[in-house]
């Protein structure tokens, strides 16, 4: 067990210690099991106010293992127009070092640092909308999906809802008792479709991996709307997500109505590639970053982020993949190299911003503005 993981709380408001601007103290107010591998977090609302989120983001936990600070980025499964305490949702990784920490350690009164809610996995809820959102969720993908579920059913009289969740089997269901009640209580506008890889004797709905084949039927017999009417939300396992976007592809659904979140990456083997089809080699660099500047010096198989933090500037990042988009910043002169640029839309891209987690200088030139 590692020491010093968890906060003791605070007893004494004078005791609580500074944070850092975007940082938040969080006492943990429960703990629940979802399943054998998950857990729900509820935070309490902190004595600043309440916290501040979309349905859709997501928090960035941190915390100190192993005498070495961790920050991982776990979705919002709670609802801010429905929920009084805010929650995230952990499921058990294999060698994963914050997700066995916090599932064995965390308990009830324990003080976390968190990073303020981030993320672009939202849309904008209006009482006026009369749209279909449809939801393709695999495994702990859930847990954005549900928050934006739970959304739109509170804020959105006239919108319905669909939900299509691959998961190994019955056990593994993140939410299985929540989602059987929230299509309970709105029978006419949420309809949720499994997909099991093992199924029971008794099962009748679907059973495997989720295929073209599956999407397709299950989208005719789901209720029509008007094609612009229809938005589409994914996120799962990176194989599952290829599936559910060349099946939409398909079916002619254009790429502004359909929106990813995805957990991993491949930067790595982006990277592998950007060594031998640009020239990545040792180049300074200048970020401005809460009203300083700093110069360093980026070698080859280094990002200006990681770089950044060994000259011990504390700049914000969390997943370090290219995907949350905590580090984002303004190219404002220069060029440079991403890994990964799934994190950032085709206006943020075009309008110049940059994630220094999965980037390289290619120029001598490179400024990058954050914040």
């Amino acid at each position: 067990m590692a020491f010093g993981l968890f906060k003791k709380k605070q007893t004494e408001k004078s005791e609580i210690p500074s944070v850092k601007a975007g940082h938040l103290n969080v006492t943990v107010k429960e703990v629940v099991n979802e399943t054998a591998d998950a857990i729900s977090i509820y935070f309490e609302q902190p004595d600043s106010g309440t916290i501040q989120y979309k349905a859709g983001q997501f928090f960035t936990l941190i915390a100190n293992i192993n005498g070495k600070q961790e920050r991982r980025a776990y979705s919002l499964c709670t609802s801010p127009f429905v929920d009084q305490y805010p929650a995230v949702t952990v499921k058990r990784v294999e060698g994963g070092l914050m997700s066995n920490h916090l599932g064995d350690n965390l308990k009830a009164g324990d003080v976390m640092e968190v990073l303020e809610p981030i993320g672009n996995f939202v849309t904008t809820f209006d009482s006026n909308n009369e749209r279909h959102i449809v939801l393709f969720g695999g495994g702990s993908g859930i847990t954005p999906l549900m928050s934006i579920a739970k959304s739109a059913l509170s804020q959105e009289p006239k919108s319905m809802v669909s939900l299509i969740y691959a998961n190994r089997d019955t056990d593994s269901i993140i939410f299985k008792s929540a989602l059987e009640k929230l299509e309970l209580d709105n029978s006419d506008r949420f309809k949720v479709i499994h997909v099991l890889g093992e199924a029971p004797s008794e099962w009748k709905g679907f059973t495997g991996f989720l295929t073209q084949e599956i999407i397709k039927q299950t989208l005719e017999s789901l209720p029509q709307m008007a094609s612009d009417q229809t938005e589409f939300f994914m996120c799962g396992p990176g194989p599952m997500m290829d599936i559910v976007e060349a099946s939409l592809s398909n079916l002619n659904i254009p790429k502004a109505q359909v929106h990813k979140e995805s957990f991993t990456s491949d930067a790595g083997k982006k990277k592998e590639k950007a060594a031998v089809s640009n020239e990545i080699i040792a180049r300074e660099v200048t970020v401005i970053y809460d009203g300083e500047e700093f110069k360093y010096t980026v070698e080859p198989g280094e990002t200006i982020l990681e770089k950044g933090l060994e000259e011990d500037i504390d700049l914000p990042f969390s997943c370090q993949s290219g995907l949350c988009t905590a580090c984002r910043g303004k190219c404002v002169s220069g060029k440079v190299k991403m890994d990964e640029d799934e994190g950032l839309s085709e206006a943020e891209l075009n309008e110049g911003y940059v994630l220094p987690c999965v980037s390289h200088p290619l120029t001598e030139d490179v400024v990058i503005e954050i914040g």
